[in-house]
């Protein structure tokens, strides 16, 4: 997740997606099944800019593929999906922060949206270091901000993580005399990287699930008066009537997670070595590269 994307207003949502196609939704009577009883098409409304449901989604939609599916992916603003998937236009969405961030959506279109599964549950903000670092927790930031050049490198000025260190961690940990750097996430990540290539110590906003834990030597700084929040739950949500008409599809996603490792590594693979060009495709190379969460998706898929 980018903490930089601005939440869409709901009244905004609803009124764009209008012009969404229908999908799959209200066809179970008729359509013909796979073997494994669910329908042969699946839609997929994917959060556009929140890299972790990209991520997701396509390895979904790879092994969903190679299972025989029919699949069509979308990618729109939050409130776009999830009242497309209210009103039936997609089946499924892979990318619902609970209890705090999509909260408002759940409220809103819960009565139409079946919950289907968590896929990761330590999805939080984060203040965090090179390994190496002479620290490791927040508790020891102020004594030792020489260590750091005195700075904190921040992200876009409008993200939620950005207020929070500023209004938070900053006067929590008596972090005053640092610079708090707010500039944007490229910025953030190139000062990360120029950094850790040069065996150097900084300390820089983050957030996890994120693909700099996989390509740079990072770790978190202890947070012990909890002021970035408590971790959240991703959840997979799909329409109503989802599991009528996917029963082999729900059951898979209901037993589906992914280790920090695993999901570091995906997103790494799509976003920075592939630098984000064709997440579909990167999601396949992936997935054939781990091949045990291939085959035991594989066989899941099977029903």
């Amino acid at each position: 997740m980018t903490p930089a994307r601005l939440r869409t207003t709901l009244a905004a949502a609803a009124a764009l997606s209008l012009g969404l196609t229908a999908c799959s939704g209200g066809t179970s009577e008729e359509a013909d099944r796979l073997e494994n009883g669910d329908l042969p098409q699946v839609s997929i409304g994917i959060h556009t800019g929140w890299d972790e449901g990209i991520a997701v989604s396509h390895l979904f939609a790879a092994a969903l593929e190679d299972a025989g599916y029919d699949v069509e992916t979308d990618d729109a603003d939050a409130g776009i999906v999830y009242t497309g998937l209210a009103g039936g236009d997609y089946d499924v969405n892979f990318d619902m922060w609970l209890p705090t961030t999509h909260a408002d959506y759940l409220e809103t279109y819960g009565d139409d949206l079946e919950q289907l599964g968590v896929w990761y549950d330590d999805a939080t903000l984060t203040i965090a270091v090179n390994k190496d670092a002479p620290i490791t927790s927040l508790e020891e930031l102020a004594a030792n901000a020489d260590a750091f050049d005195g700075r904190i490198v921040g992200i876009e000025a409008g993200a939620g993580l950005t207020r929070i260190t500023q209004d938070e961690v900053i006067p929590g940990y008596g972090l005053d005399g640092m610079e708090f750097v707010v500039s944007s996430t490229p910025a953030m990540l190139a000062e990360l990287k120029a950094a850790t290539d040069a065996g150097e110590d900084v300390v820089v906003t983050l957030w996890r699930p994120h693909w700099a834990y996989d390509a740079y030597p990072v770790r978190d700084l202890e947070d012990p008066q909890g002021l970035l929040g408590t971790a959240e739950e991703i959840h997979t949500v799909g329409r109503s009537g989802f599991t009528e008409d996917y029963p082999a599809l729900a059951a898979a996603i209901g037993d589906f997670t992914l280790t920090d490792e695993q999901l570091f590594s995906l997103e790494n693979r799509i976003f920075h070595e592939d630098d984000g060009a064709d997440p579909a495709a990167s999601a396949r190379a992936w997935l054939e590269e781990n091949t045990d969460l291939r085959d035991a998706l594989a066989d899941a898929l099977a029903g």
